[in-house]
């Protein structure tokens, strides 16, 4: 194979892929049956010319049977009136009309078997034309079923070109928001590491946790001098410097009474509620 044969055999492939891929069946019938309609249409007037053709025979040859009787009558009347010559030269006429007729007969049979080959042939034609207009509209309905379950199950899947679309557009979307949210999150992240400084403030890292640290140092003062003003520091150190007296005095007496000789003095317990209850009326003494 040559390389122009090698190239022509390669555009064709492709022509017939590119026309493969862009013919419509439905179309591709009706264009199919329309093309066999025009054939049968084609045969219809092959069939008119030949009839009038062999009309046109008939009508010569009706005219020439015509002559020959003509020719008859005028060698009857030639031999009545002794024209020997004429009556023969009225046959001769007489037998070129003959001629011809047969002629003429022969063409007529053989334009007659023509149109009875064309007539059978325009009947066989006709009978497929009918048989092919039945599987076309068979074929096409198939064919539109087929598309809308095919278009039905793309769309179902997800196979289809404009599904395609679609689902890459989600995609592309949920990548994105992926990746906002992300950011966010690491940029609310960075922010409460103080990895970003306030664009607004010039104080760093250290001088913040400083202000925190003065800040807490402050309000624990506040709160003291809250508490020194209600006298609930007071009460406090007072009831500890009591309890501190007592247990001061029964260790002496304890001491004491070891020290004399007199043997084990037994020291009265004092219960917690006693001395809450103590506690409770030093503070309401404060209060009046």
């Amino acid at each position: 194979m040559g390389i122009l044969s090698r190239a022509s055999y390669v555009i064709r492939s492709k022509l017939n892929a590119v026309l493969n891929s862009a013919e419509d069946p439905s179309e591709t019938l009706d264009y199919s049956y329309e093309q066999l309609r025009d054939e049968l249409q084609d045969v219809k007037e092959g069939i008119a010319d030949l009839t009038t053709q062999k009309k046109r025979l008939e009508i010569q040859k009706r005219r020439l049977e015509e002559n020959v009787e003509n020719h008859n009558e005028q060698a009857r009347q030639a031999i009545e009136q002794d024209r020997e010559d004429l009556a023969r030269k009225a046959l001769e006429k007489k037998k070129q009309k003959m001629s011809q007729i047969e002629e003429l007969d022969s063409q007529i049979q053989q334009l007659q078997s023509q149109q009875e080959g064309l007539v059978e042939q325009k009947d066989q034609l006709q009978q497929r034309i009918e048989q092919f207009k039945t599987k076309k509209e068979t074929m096409k309905a198939r064919y539109e079923a087929a598309e809308a379950s095919k278009r039905v199950n793309e769309a179902m899947t997800g196979a289809g070109d404009e599904m395609k679309d679609v689902g890459r557009a989600i995609e592309r979307a949920e990548e994105r928001t992926e990746k906002m949210e992300a950011r966010s999150q690491a940029m609310d992240e960075l922010q409460d590491e103080g990895v970003f400084e306030d664009a607004l403030s010039d104080k760093d890292q250290l001088d913040r946790e400083l202000e925190e640290i003065q800040s807490k140092g402050e309000v624990d003062a506040e709160l003291d001098t809250l508490k020194a003003e209600m006298g609930k520091g007071d009460a406090d150190e007072t009831t500890d410097e009591s309890a501190d007296a007592e247990v001061t005095t029964d260790d002496l007496e304890a001491e004491l009474a070891g020290g004399n000789g007199e043997g084990d003095v037994e020291t009265p317990e004092v219960s917690d509620s006693e001395v809450e209850s103590e506690l409770e009326d030093l503070k309401e003494d404060e209060q009046s």
